[in-house]
């Protein structure tokens, strides 16, 4: 471990380059996750599924994901943080990331670094180190601080990525409340237009809004969210089918079978059973 505080008011806050040998952040279901290779190759499985992340990419991971460290083949460095040391929701004005960094367990996003953005984010660690060393009353703030520069500089990486210049930043805050709204409501809202009320918008132009981002339509987005929390209690709980249809809000269990079957081409018992064998997807691109 690099460096770990627990504040008075449960708040918790790590860096560490040995992630896959901390059974106590592993077992941490409260941490969002910073997860940065900085040479080699790592192999993680996210939500069952494997991910192979190369130098300098970036994943940003929710409480929500399940997580596994499966092969370290060079070095990492993994950042982690709680909602009571820093609430991304609570402090969206100061670094926007909610709905976007961070979805539900959704969607992961995924960075690949320049050399000019990966120096950036090297200096904002060595600051870190630094203020990680001096045990004052005036500590967890400066961490806190760091954290928000770190947090913010990815907010930017990313928004380069998708396109997102001055131009859009308003069309992009609304489309990060359609992602929070859904991770907030999708067991009980399935349709765009319960959406699309609560944001003053049609649907239509929440589409046109989605399709000029390059994103998927705000209706695979919801049925998305959904497929990830079914697939999520199919493979992490003892549920039965019916118990996590009516979990999911659908009116019957025929209803979340079709739906389920729609989106995955499986049905639930096949998939349950395919991943009880182990039998996974390839690795992901």
């Amino acid at each position: 471990m690099d460096y770990q505080l627990n504040t008075r008011l449960n708040g918790n806050i790590a860096m560490t380059s040995h992630f896959h040998e901390s059974a106590q952040l592993q077992r941490d279901n409260t941490l969002y996750k910073f997860i940065w290779v900085q040479s080699g190759t790592l192999i993680l499985e996210v939500d069952h599924i494997p991910m192979c992340l190369s130098k300098n990419e970036i994943v940003t991971l929710t409480p929500l994901h399940h997580l596994e460290v499966k092969e370290v083949d060079g070095e990492y460095l993994t950042f982690v943080f709680n909602s009571n040391f820093y609430c991304i929701y609570g402090h969206d004005n100061e670094v926007s990331c909610n709905g976007f960094l961070f979805f539900g367990s959704s969607k992961v996003m995924r960075l690949t670094l320049s050399d000019e953005q990966s120096s950036n984010l090297h200096d904002i660690v060595r600051i870190f180190r630094q203020e990680s060393a001096i045990h004052d009353n005036l500590q967890e703030e400066m961490l806190r601080i760091v954290l928000k520069r770190f947090i913010i500089t990815c907010t930017r990486i990313a928004r380069r990525k998708f396109g997102v210049g001055e131009e859009k930043e308003k069309t992009f805050d609304i489309i990060r409340q359609f992602y929070v709204l859904v991770d907030q409501n999708f067991k009980e809202k399935k349709q765009v237009q319960d959406y699309a009320d609560i944001l003053c918008r049609s649907p239509k132009t929440l589409s046109n809004l989605f399709s000029s981002c390059g994103l998927p339509s705000p209706l695979r987005v919801i049925h998305e969210r959904i497929e990830a929390e079914a697939m999520r209690l199919l493979l992490y709980t003892r549920k039965s089918a019916k118990e996590i249809s009516a979990i999911l809000g659908f009116e019957d269990l025929p209803a979340f079978s079709r739906f389920f079957k729609k989106m995955t081409g499986e049905s639930v018992s096949d998939y349950r059973k395919r991943a009880e064998r182990e039998e996974l997807p390839t690795v992901a691109e």
